[in-house]
Order: structure tokens, then C-alpha cells, then sequence
């Protein structure tokens, strides 16, 4: 067996990663977006570096979110380190620079982290967080749609159109970057 280290360049990429998230996030919430675009750096981390960068990307932006700009981050940290596993698997499968297969890969992307996602927002917040989507859900449960009903409705469907942005911006990168990258950042 192989143990591969991340190299100095690989935790810079993971870094930079992070701080794209983390101007996504502040640039959604500022704007009250109905996607959240805190998530792209995660992807972009796990497509060319796997799982476990992808992880790390996804856990640092919760953290430093969740402690200076937005404290529910750290209530959806787990929905970070989801997102990061699972399309670092996918990656590992489907590469994203085939532009037939975005919407599906971001559709297993989102998935595992919209259950999670749904889960939080509405045991923990009862519907109402700091997202744009929010405003969505109350006006759901205010044409009397069930509360738990609209939060996992709005939250499938936020989650999946915030990743569908996600994998675009990253098969746009991910071509640029593929062979510079992928092969450098691991020694």
C-alpha cells in the first residue's frame, strides 16, 4: 500500500478552496440568495484532490463561517463534510468535464446533504435560518402547507440548484485545472 501525503500545495488548494466557499457564503447571505454557494470549493477540492480534501475544504469553511459571519454554519457543518465525501466519490467515477452528466452528478451530490440539511433546518431552526430559502418556507407554511413538508420541499430543491451551480463552476475549472493540478498536489 501507497500512504500519499498532501503536499504543501494541496493544503494551499484546500485553503483556497475554503476561502472560495467562504466569499459564496457571505455573498449569498448578504444578498439573501435562495442557494447558499458555500459548498463550491468543497467540490472543486474533492474533484481534483478526492474525499478527504474535499472534507477538509468543506469542515474549515464551516468553522470559520460558523464563528465570524454566520453562526447556524456550524449547525450544517455535517452537510459540509457530506457534500466533500460524496463528490469526492463521485469524482472518482464521473469526471466533471462532461457537461451531459451535471445535472446528475449534482443531483448525487445533494441528495445525501439535503436529507441532513432538512433534518437540521427543521428540528433545530423550525424552518427559519439564515438563508435566502427561508423566506420561501414561511411562505409555504403561510398558504398552509405543512411546516416539516415545506422545509424538506424547499431544501431538496435549494440544495440541488446551489450544487447544479457548484458542478458547473467546477467542470468550467476542473478542465483548466485538471492537469496542473491533480498530479502535483500529492507526493
Amino acid at each position: 500500500m501507497v500512504k500519499r501525503h498532501l503536499s504543501l500545495q494541496a493544503i494551499t488548494f484546500i485553503a483556497l478552496a475554503a476561502a472560495l466557499n467562504i466569499v459564496g457564503s457571505n455573498l449569498a447571505l448578504l444578498l439573501r440568495l435562495p442557494v447558499y454557494l458555500d459548498t463550491i470549493g468543497t467540490i472543486l477540492a474533492a474533484a481534483l484532490l478526492g474525499p478527504l480534501a474535499g472534507c477538509l475544504a468543506g469542515g474549515i469553511t464551516g468553522l470559520i463561517v460558523g464563528f465570524t459571519t454566520d453562526l447556524m454554519s456550524l449547525y450544517f457543518l455535517p452537510v459540509q463534510l457530506i457534500i466533500g465525501l460524496v463528490a469526492g466519490l463521485v469524482f472518482r467515477k464521473w469526471q466533471p468535464d462532461h457537461w451531459q452528466s451535471l445535472w446528475l452528478t449534482a443531483l448525487l451530490i445533494s441528495l445525501p446533504g439535503s436529507i441532513i440539511s432538512s433534518t437540521i433546518a427543521y428540528f433545530l431552526f423550525h424552518g427559519v435560518t439564515s438563508s435566502g430559502s427561508s423566506i420561501i418556507v414561511q411562505l409555504l407554511v403561510g398558504a398552509g402547507v405543512n411546516k416539516a413538508a415545506a422545509v424538506l420541499i424547499i431544501q431538496f430543491i435549494t440544495d440541488y440548484f446551489d450544487r447544479l451551480i457548484g458542478v458547473s463552476v467546477v467542470a468550467a475549472l476542473y478542465r483548466v485545472l485538471k492537469s496542473r493540478v491533480r498530479h502535483s498536489l500529492w507526493q
